[in-house]
């Protein structure tokens, strides 16, 4: 059976995007044919961290339009035998989804032996993000260490527990992880960031993952290339523990201390 996650937040720029490139890429890395749709009507990005920008003909959009069928408008990952892209519209608006129409891509996604689902949401709490959210069996909660993002993915929690298709019908909710990002031990002991204790007070969630701050995602989602690609990268590392811990193994979580490593040696010394 299709098992659909959906990576959110309440907050923009915390890594959601990224996160669903490296998760559904992990999960295509394990064997599992995975698709990651991004949701973000009108501001996609999901095509440009995954390189394949340049091979987007039709989108979500187009398909729940009927303008084309799911198969011309997925994108098979370059990187990845068993990973397929589809990407949001650049010229609709969040409107142009449905419930009907994402209900018949995620059927037909399931019907073409999709083991993975990923739905990358938008920011915020509106239409599109609820879209993104509603047929859900799992959700990755991404937060940076800060007050704001982790207070706003409270108002998700909250959602996920009363907008979502599970929800509704009063079947078992929704599986919820937190994942944090852009996480630095040192800031964290000067008092800069939230710790993960902090965090967990507001959000008393699964702790799944903790990403570092890093160059390595920037230079990464330049080139086009998600970051679990990199060799000896602690971003890396700690997304393919990620995917390893959502499949079941049982990795304790790492806390990585600050890269020493120079950044052009982080940029070119890597791939």
């Amino acid at each position: 059976m299709t098992h659909i996650v959906v990576v959110t937040s309440g907050k923009g720029g915390v890594g959601k995007t990224t996160t669903s490139a490296n998760f559904s890429s992990g999960l295509a890395l394990a064997g599992h044919k995975t698709a990651v749709i991004d949701f973000d009507i009108g501001l996609r990005n999901l095509d440009l961290v995954m390189g394949c920008e340049r091979r987007v003909v039709f989108d979500l959009v187009n398909v729940i339009q009927g303008e084309s069928n799911l198969n011309q408008a997925l994108i098979k990952d370059k990187y990845c035998e068993n990973l397929y892209v589809l990407a949001a519209s650049q010229t609709r608006d969040k409107s142009a989804l449905t419930h009907e129409g994402v209900a018949r891509i995620v059927n037909e996604l399931s019907d073409m032996g999709f083991d993975y689902i990923v739905c990358d949401s938008p920011a915020g709490i509106e239409n599109g993000a609820q879209m993104a959210m509603h047929y859900a069996d799992s959700a990755l909660i991404v937060t940076n260490p800060e007050i704001s993002s982790v207070r706003d993915s409270d108002k998700i929690v909250r959602m996920l527990e009363n907008k979502t298709k599970r929800g509704l019908e009063g079947r078992e909710p929704v599986k919820k992880h937190l994942l944090v990002t852009r996480y630095n031990s040192s800031r964290v002991a000067d008092g800069q960031m939230l710790s993960i204790d902090d965090i967990q007070d507001v959000l008393p969630l699964k702790l799944i993952g903790i990403v570092p701050e890093s160059p390595d995602v920037l230079s990464s989602s330049n080139q086009g290339i998600p970051a679990i690609h990199l060799k000896d990268s602690d971003v890396s590392v700690s997304y393919r523990d990620l995917v390893s811990r959502f499949l079941g193994e049982d990795i304790p979580v790492r806390m990585f201390s600050e890269q020493k490593i120079g950044y052009l040696k982080r940029v070119f010394g890597r791939l």
